[in-house]
């Protein structure tokens, strides 16, 4: 937040608290280290049950399973306060909390509930979610993985790709598979979902993704050869999974969304510091009104798009459908850190193309946020059609 400039929405006591927590431990347990992580490519582990120490894995969970109970806003704060320190910890954070612990919470049997939240909610367990492979990208639905019933098992065969933490030794992970392969059912009417683990015969870590970006959150690409799962872990209907995940997405583009704007403010944020400290032809550059104009259009679009984020979870905790405004959210928000982050590499001018500032991991983290859980594109069809519909 800018000194100068108050968030338009009071935040109640509880979001005050929530948000100042959220800020210290992303100010003393990240940050020192985000620019080290992201260099070694490494995620350090201990980051998950710090986490659940806070209750910061089970902020959407009822207080039933151990969970804090909270409103979607008040999750949405903790996130652009983790992103703002390291992006790689809130996508964590943001998976977690929405499709794999949600479609749990939404459709799982009591038994599932609380044989599987109640440990993601600890740290113990880390939710995970494997929809899209590597010909089923935004057009998810044409999922070549394949689950065939056998006796008390399902049988899984096929590849998973784009899997944030699947290669957690403690992944919790809701994984979509084809049950029914019929030609009149093809489609997301024909798809399940499964609660899968790492420790099934069969499942196996076959590839890490190199990224660019949010370098310090492992990507992988499972593999599912013969991978007998129980069949208490089919989550709920057969053939409705992918539905679930459809109704699941307002949370997780929300959390992307939260996820932008923190990214985006650390930009805005280093910029200010950078512009007021710099000095070119005998002043601080922040004196030139080219620098601010750019630092005025940077900052208006970063509380432009936390406006739009923070009626849209209003909306929703008041037990509202937000429907198009959560694309609306995950499209402005994800285009405005990248835009930003843009803009905060040309203030820095040639520094900001190096390691040894914050902006150049700031533009790498950025990028992503425009294509996963939907890219831009897909976002604008969504709006198209609920705006011509």
């Amino acid at each position: 937040m800018h000194k100068d400039l108050p968030p338009l929405t009071a935040l109640t006591p509880e979001q005050s608290e929530i948000q100042r927590t959220a800020r210290a431990f992303a100010q003393s347990e990240l940050a020192p280290y985000a620019a080290e992580w992201d260099e070694k490519s490494f995620f350090e582990p201990s980051i998950v049950r710090k986490l659940g120490e806070l209750g910061f894995l089970g902020m959407l969970v009822p207080e039933a399973y151990d969970g804090l109970g909270l409103d979607c806003l008040t999750y949405l704060i903790a996130i652009e306060e983790i992103a703002a320190a390291d992006a790689s910890t809130a996508v964590l954070m943001s998976v977690h909390n929405s499709l794999p612990t949600q479609m749990i919470l939404n459709y799982g049997t009591e038994q599932q509930k609380r044989e599987w939240l109640r440990p993601m909610v600890r740290g113990d367990k880390l939710g995970c979610f494997a929809l899209s492979e590597a010909d089923a990208g935004s057009d998810a639905a044409s999922l070549a993985t394949q689950a065939v019933r056998d006796g008390d098992h399902w049988v899984l065969n096929g590849t998973k790709a784009w899997v944030s933490h699947g290669s957690d030794p403690n992944a919790v992970i809701v994984a979509m598979a084809r049950t029914d392969t019929s030609d009149a059912r093809r489609g997301r009417n024909g798809i399940s979902a499964f609660i899968v683990t790492p420790d099934l015969a069969g499942f196996r870590v076959s590839k890490k993704e190199n990224k660019m970006g949010l370098r310090a959150s492992p990507t992988v690409q499972l593999s599912f050869d013969n991978m007998r799962v129980p069949a208490d872990r089919l989550l709920g209907e057969e053939g409705q999974g992918f539905v679930y995940a459809l109704q699941s997405l307002e949370h997780g583009r929300m959390g992307v969304a939260a996820q932008a704007l923190g990214i985006a403010r650390a930009a805005v944020e280093a910029s200010v510091a950078y512009a007021a400290e710099r000095k070119q032809f005998g002043k601080a550059i922040n004196e030139f009104q080219a620098i601010q104009w750019k630092l005025a259009d940077m900052a208006t679009r970063v509380h432009t798009a936390r406006a739009l984020l923070h009626a849209t979870a209003a909306m929703k905790d008041r037990g509202e459908s937000p429907g198009a405004y959560t694309a609306m959210c995950k499209l402005v928000a994800s285009e405005t850190a990248m835009w930003v982050t843009t803009q905060a590499v040309q203030v820095f001018g040639g520094y900001g193309y190096v390691k040894e500032y914050p902006v150049e991991r700031l533009f790498r983290d950025a990028k992503v946020t425009e294509i996963y859980e939907g890219t831009s594109e897909i976002q604008r069809v969504i709006i198209g059609r609920a705006v011509t519909e």
